[in-house]
């Protein structure tokens, strides 16, 4: 395996009448942040960070999804991604307070 970890940031655009979706501008912005984040923290050779399509996760938005754990992570801002390397992809604990709980909707 190439990867220990990989984290899949939802980037999907809708039209403006559609459901609501993470976006690709907020999508972006969250996938050069992650991997500014794991290239300073030296795992650019661990952990890759990239755009993905819809996570089907759109009401929690914006998402992304952590592999091999499958942890999902909704309403995920910038500042947010600091701590999901160094709490969940440095130090393996999940942040509780992003993960989606899909049995809530």
């Amino acid at each position: 395996m190439r990867f220990e970890k990989h984290i899949f940031i939802c980037t999907n655009q809708r039209a403006a009448d559609a459901r609501p979706c993470c976006g690709e501008t907020c999508g972006l912005e969250l996938v050069k942040e992650f991997k500014k984040e794991i290239k300073e923290a030296g795992l650019a050779a661990k952990i890759r960070a990239q755009r993905s399509g819809c996570l089907d996760a759109c009401e929690y938005g914006p998402s992304l999804v952590v592999y091999p754990e499958g942890v999902f992570y909704g309403g995920v801002k910038q500042e947010d991604v600091s701590e999901i390397v160094k709490e969940h992809l440095i130090n393996g604990r999940v942040v509780d307070r992003l993960v989606i709980d899909f049995s809530k909707k």
